[in-house]
C-alpha cells in the first residue's frame, strides 16, 4: 500500500479540465490518490485492456446488487434473515447524493433491505427443494482433504523482521507454528504493490491476467489518472420502449475492473462456504454463492474519496500553507465551539453540512462533543466512539480526536466520514445485509478501504500517538469480525486481512534507521520499539487464533503477507529523468510541470510515468496523442530505456538505483499486458518513485530525500520484498509463492484447479506441475 499527497483544491487550476469530467470526476480521483498515491483528479475511466486504440466512452453497464445466497437454512434463517429484520427496523433511508466525485446516487436503504428480507424468507421456504438439488449436485464430488482452511493475512509482514523477532523470543506463537509446520518467505507479485499482490492471491494469476498493475493508471485519451481497480460513477437512466429510449435521471454504477475471478467464487459453486473479510480489491463486492464478504481496499468514504480527514483549529494558519483534507479555522465562544462537518453534495449541488458543538469543561479538562443525536465526552488525546454524522436522510460515521488543548488553543481532528455499516448507502458487503449484521452484533466499525489515516500523519496534522491509537482501534474491530467468521464457519474457508501491520510499517520504519532523512525534526526515541511491539502483537493474535481453533487436525491454518518491507530513503522522479534524457518534453518555456502532466508536450513525448510501478510508452493508436509506433520502434525504445535506467546511479553516493527493469510483455503474457506500463521498475532497497513522480509532475531534481513520516515501502524489485508464509502443515519442499494460494485452497477442498491458474497446490504435488510462464528468474507474479 502506498500514499501520495492531497491537494487542497479539487481541480488543479493549471490543468485544463474537459467539461465532461466535471468536479465529480476529479474528486473521485482523489480517492485512491490521497491515502494511496496522492489525490488525483478522476476522469471518466475507460475499459482497460480493451484494444490498442484509445477508448474514451466508458461502458455504462451496471452491476446488479448482490443477491443473497445461502448454504443452509440454519445459516440464512438464523444469521442473515434476522439481520435483515433488524436492519429493516433500525436503518434509515438514504436519498441524497453520495460522493460528488464518485457520483454515487444513494439507493433507498429501506427498499433494499425490505427486498433482502423478502429474499431471506424465500430462501427459507425453498430450502427443501434446494437441499435436494444440492445433494444431487454434490454426488461424485471429490472428497476434501480438510474440513476447514483459515488464511490469516498480515499485510506487509516482512520475513526478515519476522525471523529476527522470532529469534529474539518476541514471537513465540509463530515460532511454535514454524516448528510444527513451516515458515518460509512467500514470493510476492510483480509489481510488489498491494492491489496487485492481493489480486494475485484472489485469482491465482499474474497482473497481465487480472488487470491490476497499480493503484492508478492513466486514461489513454486524456492522460489523466484513473483508478485501476474500480469504476464508480453515475450513468444516465433510460426507459427502453423498444422504438426509443426515454431518459429519466441517473443511476449509480459500481464496477470492478479486476479481471479473472476470485477462487472463493469457485468454492461457492461447489458448495464450500467462504467468509471473506477485508481482502483488498474486493470493492464493489461481487456476488458469489455460499459465502459472505466484507469489502476492503478502495471502499470510498462518504464524500467519494479514499479518505478526506477534517481538521479544526483555533490557531491562525500561515498564509500560503496548506495540508491535505479539509481545514477550518474556528473560534471558541466562552465554553462552546460550534462548526460543521462537510458532507457530499445535496440535491442543490452544494456540499451538505452537519452541525457539531464542543462544550468545554476547563476544570476537568474534558469536552463534550455533540454530532447529530450522538454525544461523547473525551479528554485531551482521546478518540470519541464512532459517532453517526447525519446529512439529511443520509448518514456516515466518524471518530473525533482532541489533538491540542493549550489555553485558548484548541485543535480537533476528525477521521474521514466512513460509510455507516449499519445503514450503508452503497453495497460494501455481500450479501448487502452482511455489514449490517456485523454492525448490529459487534458495533459500528471502519469501512473505508484505507482506514488508518496515514496521510494525516504524513501531513503532521496528527502525531504518532494519535495514529497508533486509531490503528489499534481498527485492529480490535477486525478481531471481532475474525472471531465471528471462525465461529460461524465450522466447515469451509475463512480469510481475514489485517492492515495494521502494513500501515505501522509504512509510518514507523524510520525508527529502524537512525540516519533516515525522515527523522529530521521528529521524535526518534519515544516510538523506537513500535515495530517490534507490533510484530509481537500480531504474534499474540496468531496465538489467540490457534487457541480458538484447538488441536483440530482437519483445520489447516496459513498465516501470510502480500509482500515484505524495506527502507524508503530516496525518491526518484523518472519523469524528470525522462525529460533530461530527451524522452519527455515540456511546452515551450516550461522548466517544470505540475501534477498530472500539466505542461507536458505530448506531440514530442515518448515516455512518461504515473503511479508507483512503471513507465508508459506514448504509443500511437493507444494513447490519445501517441507518437511511438508499435513494433520495431516500440521494442527498440523499451530496450534502450531498460539499458539506461539499469545504469542509473544516485549522485549522492554513486549507489545503484534500479536492480532490474522488467519489460512487461516479456515477463507477462496475459491479455491485459497491452494496456499496462511497458516497463516495470524494480528499484533497489532504499529507492522508490518520488511523491512528485507518482502524481505525474516534472521537477528540476531527479533525486530527493524522503522526509515524510511514510518512511518504509515495498515498491521495489519483487525479489527484495517477499511476504511471509506460516502453516501448521509441512509443504512439499519448494518455496511458496502468493500465486499458489488460490490453487492450494481449491485443491484442499477437492476441487480441480482451473487450467488458467498459474500457481500450483503447495500441499502435495500434481502430476504435471506448472510454473508461471515467462516470469523473470525468482520473480513469481
Amino acid at each position: 500500500m502506498s500514499a501520495l499527497r492531497f491537494p487542497a483544491s479539487p481541480v488543479p487550476a493549471r490543468i485544463p479540465v474537459p467539461p465532461r469530467l466535471e468536479w465529480r470526476a476529479l474528486e473521485a480521483g482523489r480517492a485512491c490518490v490521497r491515502a494511496v498515491l496522492s489525490s488525483a483528479p478522476e476522469p471518466r475511466p475507460i475499459r482497460p485492456g480493451a484494444a490498442s486504440r484509445p477508448r474514451c466512452r466508458p461502458s455504462t453497464t451496471v452491476k446488479r446488487l448482490p443477491s443473497i445466497e445461502a448454504r443452509s437454512v440454519e445459516r440464512v434463517a438464523r444469521v442473515l434473515a434476522l439481520a435483515a429484520i433488524g436492519a429493516l427496523v433500525f436503518a434509515r433511508p438514504a436519498q441524497a447524493y453520495v460522493g460528488p466525485g464518485a457520483g454515487l446516487a444513494a439507493a433507498g436503504a429501506g427498499l433494499a433491505l425490505a427486498g433482502t428480507f423478502l429474499l431471506a424468507i424465500g430462501i427459507v421456504l425453498t430450502w427443501p427443494l434446494k437441499a435436494v438439488v444440492r445433494l444431487v449436485a454434490k454426488h461424485g464430488t471429490p472428497k476434501p482433504k480438510v474440513k476447514r482452511v483459515i488464511v490469516l493475512g498480515l499485510d506487509g509482514f516482512d520475513p526478515g523482521l519476522a525471523k529476527k523477532y522470532m529469534d529474539e523470543g518476541r514471537m513465540p506463537n509463530l515460532k511454535k507454528l514454524a516448528d510444527e509446520g513451516v515458515f518460509s518467505p512467500l514470493d510476492t507479485a510483480c509489481p510488489s504493490i498491494s492491489p496487485v499482490a492481493w489480486s494475485t492471491f484472489a485469482t491465482g494469476v499474474d497482473a497481465s491476467r487480472h488487470n491490476i498493475y497499480d493503484f492508478l493508471t492513466r486514461d489513454p485519451c486524456s492522460y489523466f489518472p484513473i483508478l485501476s481497480s474500480t469504476d464508480i460513477r453515475t450513468v444516465p437512466r433510460t426507459l427502453n420502449l423498444g422504438f426509443a429510449k426515454v431518459p429519466f435521471g441517473t443511476k449509480p454504477l459500481y464496477r470492478s475492473l479486476q479481471k479473472s475471478q476470485p477462487f472463493w467464487k469457485l468454492l461457492g459453486q461447489r458448495y464450500v462456504w467462504s467468509s471473506i473479510i477485508r481482502v483488498p480489491i474486493t470493492f464493489p463486492p461481487q456476488p458469489f454463492k455460499n459465502g459472505t464478504l466484507l469489502s476492503g481496499m478502495c471502499v470510498p468514504d462518504l464524500l467519494g474519496t479514499q479518505g478526506s480527514f477534517s481538521f479544526y483549529s483555533t490557531k491562525t494558519r500561515a498564509a500560503g500553507t496548506r495540508i491535505g483534507g479539509q481545514q477550518y479555522q474556528v473560534r471558541r465562544k466562552g465554553d462552546r465551539l460550534e462548526s460543521n462537518l462537510t458532507g457530499p453534495r445535496g440535491g442543490d449541488g452544494h456540499p451538505m453540512k452537519c452541525p457539531f458543538t464542543v462544550d468545554f469543561d476547563d476544570a476537568k479538562k474534558r469536552v463534550t462533543i455533540k454530532v447529530g443525536k450522538d454525544t461523547a465526552t473525551v479528554g485531551l488525546r482521546e478518540y470519541t466512539p464512532w459517532m453517526v454524522v447525519p446529512f439529511g436522510k443520509l448518514q456516515g460515521i466518524a471518530r473525533l480526536y482532541v489533538q491540542t488543548w493549550e489555553g485558548e488553543d484548541f485543535e480537533l481532528y476528525v477521521t474521514p466520514i466512513n460509510i455507516d455499516p449499519d445503514a450503508p448507502v452503497m453495497p460494501i458487503s455481500h450479501p448487502f445485509v452482511y455489514s449490517i449484521y456485523l454492525s448490529k452484533l459487534h458495533g459500528r466499525f471502519a469501512t473505508l478501504g484505507l482506514a488508518e489515516d496515514t496521510w494525516a500523519l504524513n501531513e503532521r496534522v496528527v502525531d504518532e500517538e494519535a495514529f497508533l491509537k486509531q490503528a489499534w482501534l481498527i485492529y480490535e474491530e477486525r478481531k471481532k469480525h475474525l472471531w465471528d467468521a471462525i465461529e460461524k464457519t465450522p466447515k469451509g474457508f475463512v480469510t481475514v486481512v489485517f492492515d495494521t501491520s502494513d500501515r505501522i510499517s509504512h509510518m514507523f520504519y524510520r525508527y529502524l534507521d537512525p540516519t533516515h532523512p525522515a527523522n529530521a525534526g521528529k521524535d526518534t526515541t519515544k516510538y523506537a520499539n513500535v515495530m517490534a511491539e507490533m510484530y509481537g502483537k500480531m504474534d499474540e493474535l496468531v496465538g489467540e487464533v490457534r487457541a480458538k481453533l484447538g488441536p483440530d487436525p482437519d483445520t489447516l491454518l496459513m498465516v501470510i503477507s502480500d509482500h515484505g518491507f524495506c527502507n524508503f530513503r530516496r525518491g526518484v522522479n523518472l519523469n524528470s529523468w525522462l525529460k533530461d534524457n530527451g524522452y519527455l518534453f515540456l511546452k515551450d518555456g516550461a522548466e517544470t510541470s505540475p501534477d498530472w502532466f500539466g505542461q507536458v508536450d505530448w506531440t514530442k513525448t515518448k515516455a512518461f510515468t504515473l503511479g508507483l510501478t512503471g513507465v508508459f510508452i506514448n504509443r500511437k493508436g493507444r494513447e490519445g496523442k501517441g507518437i511511438v509506433e508499435k513494433g520495431p520502434e516500440l521494442d527498440a525504445l523499451c530496450h534502450e530505456l531498460k539499458t539506461k535506467l539499469e545504469a542509473l546511479r544516485d549522485p549522492a553516493d554513486g549507489s545503484r538505483v534500479i536492480k532490474e527493469v522488467f519489460l512487461t510483455r516479456e515477463v507477462q503474457k496475459g491479455p491485459y499486458a497491452d494496456m499496462a506500463p511497458e516497463l516495470l521498475i524494480g528499484y533497489e532497497r532504499g529507492f522508490r518513485h518520488s511523491w512528485e513522480c507518482a502524481t505525474g509532475s516534472v521537477t528540476k531534481e531527479t533525486f530527493t530525500d524522503n522526509t515524510r513520516s511514510w518512511s518504509g515501502d515495498h515498491c521495489v524489485d519483487p525479489r527484495l520484498v517477499p511476504g511471509v508464509f506460516w502453516s501448521n502443515r509441512k509443504l512439499d519442499g519448494r518455496r511458496p509463492a502468493l500465486i499458489d494460494l488460490a490453487p492450494t485452497v481449491l485443491d484442499l477442498f477437492g476441487i480441480e484447479v482451473p487450467s488458467y491458474m498459474q500457481g500450483r497446490p503447495l500441499f502435495g504435488t500434481r502430476a504435471t506441475p506448472k510454473a508461471p510462464k515467462a516470469a523473470p528468474e525468482k520473480v513469481n507474479a
